[in-house]
């Protein structure tokens, strides 16, 4: 075993600039080096465990050192370690996955795109929408009508798409066509006096609205992730998909189901799109398609679609639209071992069966001190923290108590994700009866423990 990591000091690596962190902060406190993984716990250079509560980045579905994985990818390597996709060029580990996931999705998704990540996948489904467009004479069908608080991912046009301010702040985005709505969060954005009901009712008649304003003949695809999640775990108002679905039919806009978080399980359904009752035109999926072992993403898309784009492939000459690893043969190869074992152990199923567990146990949170809202639904989660319950006021600085719960949590070993105040949970699929207990018990210990700091700072200022 390569043993090196382990002779590493967190504060010598300092050559990396890491994703989503204040690179002058890292180059003082260095990186928590993760050495290894096993089952729903990864371990330190120090030799210290953390139950992996965000599923390293929502997407650790079978756990960590799962041997089938490996050897699907060992097994692979030794056969074929690498063939491209490209001018009729094919393997059998993509064309297998893609016959799986269209068994796996919703029967109107016949047909699969690969890239290697989520927002690879995203921009090829911009670029989808445009060639669609273009190929039905519609040339200015190519807006995009997306969410505040969504997450698409991090390119340029993925980015865009986007609606998170550290995603946009200096990086001179929106860059391409992008219409903002209200994020469908309830709690939050619903007004005083305000039913869910007359929630949903108000966000759909803004999005009508934005529509007309905009023209219809323009806007070309609406996008959102079924149960938004890195914008803080948030489950959208009853109705609401059914109302988006709708408003797409009326104006012939494409409807995409951002299903990379919600997918393969992670709400206790396949797919978010069929927990909430909808139907998409495309859907985009990464993460717990291969359990994040291999870096893999897929576009499934309907029928119709695919014939349009198609038939246009076939009135250019070819289709001009690919990475160098579409469909690679080792990554396509762990996906189909990652769904077996989903399929085996029924971890959809242990998803639904937990859910309530985890959200009547962190339920109880409620009425602590700091304590917002409790969301959650199947095996994905959040406690959001808030100065004043009574009046759901945020902090004075926004982001400082979630850090402090965050390094407090390390504490306890346990790792979730600090969304600005919003502690976000999301375990690896495989998690028991047990260890949703005592995932409960260490955020309830959090909970305490952040409690009483914002206390003593209070304290300190006065």
């Amino acid at each position: 075993m390569d043993t090196r990591s382990n002779s590493l000091k967190h504060t010598d690596i300092k050559t990396v600039l890491h994703p989503f962190t204040d690179a002058r902060v890292h180059e003082e406190i260095g990186p928590t080096i993760i050495s290894r993984g096993e089952g729903i716990y990864v371990y330190d250079s120090e030799g210290r465990a953390y139950i992996e509560g965000l599923a390293g980045l929502w997407s650790v579905a079978v756990g960590f050192s799962e041997p089938r994985l490996v050897d699907a990818a060992m097994r692979q390597m030794q056969i074929l370690p690498y063939y491209h996709t490209f001018a009729h060029k094919a393997h059998e580990p993509s064309i297998r996955l893609a016959e799986k996931l269209v068994e796996w999705t919703p029967a109107n998704l016949t047909r699969a795109f690969f890239t290697s990540s989520g927002s690879e996948a995203t921009d090829t489904v911009i670029r989808l929408v445009r060639y669609h467009n273009n190929a039905l004479g519609r040339p200015d069908k190519k807006k995009f009508i997306a969410r505040n608080k969504a997450y698409h991912g991090t390119t340029l046009a993925a980015g865009s798409l986007t609606c998170l301010p550290v995603s946009h702040c200096d990086f001179d985005l929106p860059g391409i066509p992008v219409v903002h709505v209200t994020c469908p969060h309830f709690y939050r954005f619903g007004l005083a006096g305000e039913t869910e009901q007359e929630f949903t009712a108000r966000l759909l008649e803004e999005i009508e609205d934005v529509i007309v304003a905009e023209g219809p003949e323009t806007v070309g695809a609406f996008i959102g992730e079924p149960l938004m999640g890195a914008g803080g775990v948030l489950p959208p108002p009853a109705g609401y998909w059914q109302g988006v679905e709708a408003l797409c039919k009326k104006y012939e806009i494409l409807l995409i189901a951002d299903e990379v978080i919600n997918g393969f399980g992670r709400l206790g359904s396949r797919f978010g799109c069929e927990h909430y009752g909808f139907v998409p035109d495309i859907a985009i999926m990464s993460k717990q398609l291969t359990s994040s072992y291999m870096p893999l993403a897929a576009v499934m898309m309907s029928e119709d679609i695919y014939n349009v784009v198609a038939d246009n492939s076939h009135k250019i000459g070819v289709f001009g639209h690919g990475f160098t690893a579409t469909g690679h043969p080792v990554a396509t190869a762990v996906a189909l071992e990652n769904l077996a074992i989903i399929e085996e152990l029924d971890l959809v199923g242990n998803a639904r069966s937990l859910g309530p567990q985890l959200k009547e146990g962190l339920s109880r949170l409620n009425g602590r001190p700091f304590v917002g809202e409790v969301r959650a639904e199947g095996l994905i989660a959040a406690v959001e923290l808030v100065a004043d319950p009574s009046t759901k006021r945020t902090f004075s600085e926004p982001g400082r108590v979630g850090a402090e719960a965050f390094r407090i949590a390390h504490a306890e070993g346990l790792i979730f994700r600090a969304i600005g105040d919003t502690l976000a949970l999301c375990p690896p699929l495989i998690v028991s009866s047990e260890q949703i207990d005592l995932i409960v018990e260490k955020m309830s210990r959090v909970v305490d423990r952040v409690g009483d700091w914002v206390h003593s700072e209070a304290r300190d200022k006065a």
